[in-house]
């Protein structure tokens, strides 16, 4: 399913254009991952299984890349629309999906039809990596990535990533084919639903009102790109984990998780 690695860097060279926000601004929809509470948006129960870089609370590798991130955050929180219309999420809580596994009411359903869901879950992966960890003994390159630019989805506002180089790709698309045709992943009913595009989210949706200058604010996140663009970081991807969340704002694990090093 997903893209080779000329389709990849042409879909989100795209995805970056102002032609792109002007036609995406058209879509965006409150997330319901945050409702409001009490005047506040809160996040809301949302649980699953992710495998994730390490979030930049525990990240120390990519710190200068997440805190450019949190900066970009900022001004984005900054501009002159509705304050409840751009629900950031926590910085701490920044990361790159590698694969998405389950989540929300797949996960409860999973989880109620078989009690066991999250050991075999545990035990599959940790077997999957380490098969995964000897096939890659020969390699001796870095995964480096680096931010595009800013990208606007139905619910949410994301920096996108693309790779060095294909070989950058290739292992990453590499890791992603082994989680999603693996059969006993597929038992358990983790399945591939999207294309991947690699991307770190900076903030959802919240009150979409009807009179949104919808042109107005696509030309705000235009400008906003175009000053990024004059400085983009680096991304390493070192490792993934398997991480569980409540909702969207903390990923976490057990000392006893599976961890993949690339």
């Amino acid at each position: 399913m997903d893209d080779n690695y000329q389709t990849y860097l042409n879909r989100l060279a795209r995805l970056t254009l102002p032609e792109a926000y002007r036609s995406q601004v058209q879509h965006i929809q409150e997330s319901s991952k945050f409702q409001p509470h009490s005047g506040l948006r809160q996040a809301a129960s949302f649980p699953g299984y992710t495998l994730t870089t390490p979030p930049a609370e525990e990240e120390s590798q990519n710190s200068a890349f997440y805190a450019k991130l949190q900066t970009y955050q900022q001004e984005l929180l900054q501009l002159p629309v509705n304050p409840n219309l751009i629900v950031p999420v926590p910085p701490a809580s920044f990361h790159l999906t590698l694969a998405d596994l389950i989540w929300d009411s797949a996960y409860l359903d999973a989880y109620e039809k078989n009690p066991n869901f999250d050991e075999e879950l545990h035990s599959c992966l940790t077997e999957i990596f380490q098969q995964y960890q000897q096939l890659m003994t020969n390699r001796s390159h870095l995964i480096q990535w680096q931010m595009l630019g800013l990208i606007l989805m139905p619910r949410a506002v994301a920096v996108c990533l693309v790779p060095q180089d294909e070989r950058c790709y290739e292992e990453i698309i590499k890791f992603r084919r082994t989680i999603y045709q693996n059969p006993k992943l597929i038992a358990l009913g983790i399945e591939q639903h999207y294309h991947f595009t690699a991307h770190i989210t900076l903030a959802y949706f919240g009150e979409v009102s009807s009179d949104l200058d919808r042109t107005s604010f696509s030309t705000m996140l235009s400008e906003l790109n175009e000053e990024w663009l004059l400085n983009l970081p680096e991304f390493l991807i070192d490792r993934v984990e398997l991480r569980k969340f409540d909702n969207m704002t903390r990923y976490y694990r057990e000392p006893d998780w599976p961890i993949l090093n690339f």
